[in-house]
């Protein structure tokens, strides 16, 4: 929960399909912004008020996007982040403001100012504050986010949304974390874009990058601490929460796992992940309990990293966390499937990992996605209704 930083305060309403939230939290911020040529106006606002790298508050709305809105759009963003500078007496530059939901619609600011009174007089540091903020900025998500890391020397705590829209390129998904370790602006915005490169961006759920994607880092520069240490520890954190939103994909039954080694370079085996776990064709093979390796394969012949025809593939099932079963697919380029066996491990499983020996160089990678079932298209198509 994010409130096991102290001096941090949240609390959140959900209404329907409307939710409003708000965090106080006093100190330096780093950003991650979608890179969708339509920036929402909260992503515009924020991406300038974080350059000055401090921060007092974000708040936070869901059901609309308030993206594709124009002028207006912008104004109501910003009067988002005046309601909660006035209330906290600080300059609005350090409000951070996000959004999520459906594009192109105008804010309901009667709705959000009207609720903004009840979130700000529950603040608070308990559990039930920062669940109730993680519920508030929730869509589609059939579960709230929130993890934590903690070691002798400091806490980071993160909370984020996504089920659908995502294909981050900076899961729609928005994240804040918070840590009470004492970095600079400059090294918050290094480690948070190197955390964001080895989780968020290389989650895919359905291919598509929304224009509202955000990742906040806020430190309240309580404790000094190793940097190395803490970016591994940070980037754990991010791994947990992208995993949390593969997971939980729209209509989602399985979380997918590509692990990649053997590559040409790390870069090679990211990519080669990304471009697996994106492919439609795996994706329903998975939910269809199908081992079609065959789709795998193509899918890598057309990632445009270099392979070998000399390639291993194998298959592993877990439920619950723990292993139903592995089986080889591929061995030095040749099918050594047992299919009764990997049909029976993929339909006993929650989560399916493929690990591939590209056996073209050292490098290694990975990727997080979903299966793809009929659940995806229902939800979709009536997103709006």
């Amino acid at each position: 929960m994010i409130t096991a930083i102290r001096g941090v305060r949240c609390y959140g309403i959900k209404e329907g399909r409307n939710g409003l939230g708000v965090v106080v939290c006093s100190g330096k911020v780093a950003g991650v912004f979608t890179e969708n040529r339509f920036k929402a106006a909260p992503v515009l606002v924020t991406q300038e008020h974080v350059k000055g790298g401090e921060i007092e508050g974000i708040i936070v709305n869901s059901g609309n996007a308030n993206a594709f809105t124009g002028e207006r759009g912008i104004e109501n963003a910003r009067r988002m982040a005046e309601l909660l500078a006035k209330k906290l007496e600080v300059d609005v530059r350090k409000i951070a403001v996000a959004s999520t939901g459906v594009i192109g619609v105008q804010l309901d600011m009667e709705w959000i100012e009207s609720r903004f009174e009840v979130v700000f007089s529950k603040l608070g540091t308990g559990e039930k504050h920062s669940l109730s903020f993680a519920r508030a900025i929730m869509t589609t998500d059939s579960f709230p986010k929130q993890s934590v890391v903690r070691t002798d020397d400091f806490t980071i705590a993160g909370v984020a949304k996504g089920a659908g829209m995502i294909a981050p390129n900076m899961a729609t998904m928005l994240a804040f974390i918070f840590t009470d370790a004492d970095f600079g602006v400059k090294d918050l915005n290094e480690m948070l874009r190197n955390a964001v490169n080895r989780s968020f961006n290389v989650t895919v759920v359905d291919g598509d990058t929304s224009t509202n994607d955000m990742v906040l880092l806020v430190s309240t520069g309580e404790k000094v601490v190793d940097r190395n240490i803490f970016e591994r520890k940070l980037t754990d954190l991010c791994i947990d929460l992208a995993k949390m939103i593969a997971r939980d994909g729209e209509g989602a039954t399985k979380l997918m796992e590509v692990r990649i080694r053997g590559a040409k370079s790390d870069e090679e085996a990211f990519k080669a992940s990304k471009v697996v776990a994106s492919s439609l064709l795996v994706k329903t093979a998975v939910f269809g309990n199908d081992p079609n390796w065959g789709r795998i394969i193509a899918a890598l012949g057309y990632s445009g990293v270099e392979v070998s025809e000399k390639l291993d593939l194998s298959l592993e099932g877990f439920r619950n966390g723990k292993s139903v079963g592995r089986v080889e697919l591929v061995k030095n380029g040749k099918s050594t499937m047992e299919e009764d066996v990997a049909r029976k491990i993929m339909e006993n499983s929650d989560e399916i990992v493929f690990e591939i020996n590209l056996k073209v160089g050292d490098g290694r990678g990975y990727a997080f996605g979903c299966d793809l079932s009929y659940e995806y298209v229902r939800i979709n198509s009536e997103y709006t209704t």
